[in-house]
């Protein structure tokens, strides 16, 4: 079976990496791993993100005119969007899959009836005409659900995946650990006998400054705990960052890692932390927890769907400095307690969250 992929948000072969990007790029994955054979076929990016309407009406246009052209070239069994919501909404898939004759499956897809009168309602409405036409949803996220479910057409297939990674290179990083930290201790110059801290996150105004900025405050707030922060990420906010953690010391800023590099360098560390701040879920708490790695961070929806708490990690409220704190005190001064969720952390992910799992479920579902 040939299948047709598309990513409206940001294409899997996108120049700037993000957690968007690699949940594509695992997506076509698990497709390819379950047999079938995977083509991106449009980088067409619809994203929004001002409210613009007469933007969105002139990338509506656009994306009709990149669905004729596809119509005419493309040659697939069925069509697999990844990512849709009123910012970056589906105009290819439906038209193309229609004209076409296959199925339409969505992975991904959110739906929030609050934005029908807002400033993205063209592309509000057109999340809704994506998925009354999906013959298959798969959500990555629980809190999705409620606004899709009465959408959806009664033979639809609506799928709960948890979000998934590719184990093996996490786990194979994690059996060299010994060698890798001390090869890092010496190159970085760090004390390898302290308790390393690892987070990663793009470093962006909003949402993952706050996170930033809480894990600064948090840390500050435990200075006589002897620990190491090791930061892997970049961006336009990373002056900002950088000034949060100025009174804090002892904090590694590594910049952006390639997806290679990532496995070796969490390996190395004992623990991971991240606030988590309006996160839906954040795939670098999965390649922690592959790499054997307790992980601290907000007791939101999908980051529970990830971290079972007291067994994998410590969740606290979100937003909450002195719970955040708390939970890194907790463990920092536990080493056998962080030994015990390193472990329960790898069970967590062979078991509920390794490719293969999804893999299976997707050549099942998408083979009748």
């Amino acid at each position: 079976m040939k299948i047709a992929f598309y990513a409206p948000l940001k294409a899997p072969d996108h120049p700037v990496p993000s957690g968007d990007r690699r949940m594509a790029r695992l997506l076509m994955a698990a497709l390819e791993k379950a047999g079938f054979d995977v083509e991106l076929v449009c980088r067409f990016r619809s994203f929004d993100g001002k409210g613009d309407g007469a933007n969105q009406e002139k990338l509506r246009r656009e994306a009709e005119t990149e669905a004729d052209w596809l119509c005419d070239h493309v040659e697939a069994d069925l069509w697999f969007t990844y990512h849709l919501y009123h910012k970056a909404p589906d105009w290819i898939g439906p038209a193309v899959s229609s004209k076409l004759g296959i199925p339409y499956w969505l992975a991904e897809a959110s739906f929030a009836p609050k934005q029908l009168n807002g400033p993205w309602h063209q592309g509000h409405q057109a999340v809704e005409e994506a998925i009354r036409q999906a013959d298959g949803i798969l959500e990555l996220n629980p809190t999705d659900h409620g606004g899709i479910a009465p959408l959806l057409k009664p033979e639809a297939k609506c799928l709960s995946v948890k979000p998934f990674l590719d184990a093996a290179p996490y786990l194979a990083a994690a059996a060299n650990r010994t060698n890798t930290r001390e090869q890092l201790a010496r190159r970085l110059g760090l004390d390898s006998g302290r308790v390393w801290i690892a987070t990663t996150a793009m470093m962006r105004p909003g949402d993952k400054l706050q996170s930033y900025q809480l894990l600064a405050n948090s840390l500050s707030a435990i200075g006589h705990h002897d620990w190491q922060l090791l930061v892997i990420g970049d961006g336009p906010a990373r002056g900002e960052v950088e000034k949060a953690f100025t009174e804090t010391g002892r904090v590694a800023f590594l910049g952006l890692c390639e997806e290679g590099e990532l496995p070796e360098i969490l390996s190395a560390c004992d623990l991971f932390a991240w606030p988590g701040i309006k996160e839906a879920f954040g795939l670098a708490m999965l390649e922690a927890q592959a790499s054997g790695l307790p992980v601290i961070s907000a007791n939101r929806p999908g980051i529970a769907n990830m971290i079972l708490q007291g067994k994998t990690g410590l969740l606290s409220t979100e937003g909450d400095i002195d719970g955040f704190s708390t939970s890194l005190a907790c463990l920092l001064s536990d080493p056998d307690r962080r030994r015990e969720m390193a472990q329960n952390a790898v069970k967590n992910i062979k078991k509920s969250h390794d490719i293969q799992i999804v893999a299976a479920l997707l050549k099942q579902e998408l083979s009748r």
